[in-house]
């Protein structure tokens, strides 16, 4: 049988009235109940972001209220494109509008992709660029995303979050880039948003055009065959299914519910994993009293579990 839930990632840098971000503040989760539509939607002056999954008709729904308020343009950055996939069980464990000062975290006010963003490289022509060695390749997403998939020679910036990343080319990339200039850069990232700030971020700060790759590693992964892929690895994502794989299925890596971090089948196998309590990550980073809360946690999981496949038995 096909999976039968739609997730879609989505986002659009588009100017948003305040009387436009209240509509949308109300109208999202009235319309995501109305469709059994579970996820996360971020507003802010600047536009939205957000990723939802449901069934295939209250997706779509609540999407055609996005393109009928927002004041879409035939720039990138401005369409609402949206990436598509498919799941057999819910990815979220609920609905929620939130209003931000970003819809992508950066901390600089002064990037705006409406007047600075890089060049967009397609899917079907960014192994041609990466594979030049003066092209110098940059995966802008954090280090616990780059470690479980990237694309070969990527350089990680092994940032905490996206915010740590104007640090990171004051006291890394521009010493390196000084010492050996690379003909081009190029950045990736899982959807295509942060390289909409973080290429603008480096023009701005004189780096010259910068390439990203367009739609992001859900993109590629979409349009290349695995045959001819680059990519190496599992593409983590910010819902319950942890990590998909090059046909965008969900892939090995689990959670920990301690710590937050993805975990390979071969991690949770070591003694120092305690589902919900603990892995190798985070063994020594909690105390006696957060591990025995964490267990609690644990237990109260699983009760409910075992509650639901009781119901769904009967």
């Amino acid at each position: 049988m096909a999976p039968s839930l739609l997730v879609a990632a989505f986002y659009s840098f588009t100017p948003l009235p305040e009387a436009e971000r209240e509509c949308l503040l109300e109208e999202l989760p009235r319309l995501a109940a109305k469709g059994d539509v579970l996820g996360s939607v971020l507003i802010a002056t600047e536009g939205v972001n957000g990723t939802i999954s449901g069934p295939e008709q209250g997706v779509e729904s609540l999407l055609e209220v996005l393109r009928q308020t927002l004041t879409l343009e035939e720039q990138p950055y401005a369409r609402l494109d949206v990436k598509r996939s498919w799941s057999d069980s819910q990815v979220f464990r609920r609905f929620r509008a939130r209003r931000k000062k970003e819809i992508v975290t950066l901390g600089c006010p002064e990037v705006d992709p409406r007047r600075s963003v890089g060049v967009y490289v397609e899917p079907e022509d960014w192994n041609a660029l990466i594979d030049d060695p003066e092209t110098l390749v940059i995966d802008t997403r954090n280090h616990y995303e780059v470690a479980i998939g990237s694309f070969e020679g990527a350089i990680d910036p092994g940032t905490e979050s996206f915010r740590d990343f104007p640090d990171w080319v004051e006291r890394e990339l521009r010493p390196r880039t000084e010492v050996q200039v690379p003909k081009r850069i190029a950045m990736f990232c899982t959807g295509g948003i942060r390289c909409e700030k973080a290429s603008g971020y480096l023009q701005q700060q004189g780096f010259g055009t910068v390439h990203h790759l367009r739609g992001g590693i859900l993109n590629y992964l979409e349009k290349v065959p695995e045959a001819q892929s680059r990519w190496r690895g599992e593409c983590f994502v910010f819902d319950q299914r942890v990590a998909l794989n090059h046909r965008l299925e969900p892939g090995v890596h689990r959670l920990c519910h301690a710590c937050g971090l993805p975990l390979t089948p071969a991690q949770r196998a070591l003694e120092t994993y305690v589902p919900g309590v603990q892995c190798l990550h985070c063994v020594d980073r909690f105390s006696d009293a957060d591990r025995a809360r964490f267990s609690e946690r644990q237990r109260q999981i699983r009760q409910r579990q075992e509650r639901d496949q009781q119901q769904t038995a009967r």
